[in-house]
């Protein structure tokens, strides 16, 4: 069990289930990996067993959603995967949890069908791969509130499409204030440009 009696340090989740597509959380991971254990990352899934990603790396979480104290938790990832028209429930009533007491919840591709089926964005502004594919969630009621933008924050809400795992990063470092404004920026630049003067600028700054 996962409680505050074992550590201090708050916890970024990173929900973990079969076929989840590695380059969406991939840019998080790394970048957090930055922060000298500032957020230790957990891997949780409905149970420990092995779950097997999308790019065929064979992954066994830390833990079940069951066993984490919600109030450890600093912000719960939800990554893309093939299997979220259905199930998950346990991940999705901790995310509504968790978004309720205004813990961010950051959910890229399949993760924000998740976030539409749980009603989360039903009311708050998002995003997502296209306004058709959270359609397919029952009972979303959310589309007047529907962005055509890379990475949306809403209060405790981080949406963002597959092909936008660098936004949604850089989403998520912010939301957690992982490292200063000109660090971000200097990452966010480097990774979208290539430019050496964001290198320079990344390394001086971490």
């Amino acid at each position: 069990m996962l409680t505050n009696t074992d550590r201090n340090d708050r916890l970024v989740v990173l929900y973990a289930t079969d076929t989840m597509a590695d380059w969406e959380y991939g840019y998080v991971v790394a970048g957090l990996g930055m922060t000298g254990g500032a957020f230790p990352l957990v891997c949780a899934g409905e149970t420990t067993a092995e779950v097997r990603t999308m790019g065929g790396l064979n992954l066994r979480p830390d833990a079940a959603i069951a066993e984490l104290d919600p109030e450890r938790i600093a912000l719960l990832v939800l990554p893309g995967a093939d299997t979220w028209a259905e199930g998950h429930e346990p991940v999705l009533a901790l995310a509504a949890r968790l978004v309720e007491a205004g813990t961010p919840v950051a959910a890229i591709c399949g993760g924000t069908l998740g976030l539409a089926r749980a009603g989360l964005l039903d009311e708050r502004r998002h995003t997502s791969n296209a306004p058709d594919f959270l359609q397919q969630a029952v009972g979303y009621t959310g589309v007047e509130h529907y962005s055509d933008e890379r990475a949306v924050v809403d209060g405790a809400v981080i949406t963002a499409g597959a092909t936008a795992p660098v936004d949604f990063a850089r989403a998520v470092f912010e939301a957690l204030d992982a490292m200063p404004a000109p660090v971000i920026d200097a990452w966010y630049g480097l990774y979208t440009t290539g430019e050496r003067r964001y290198y320079d600028a990344l390394v001086g700054g971490v």
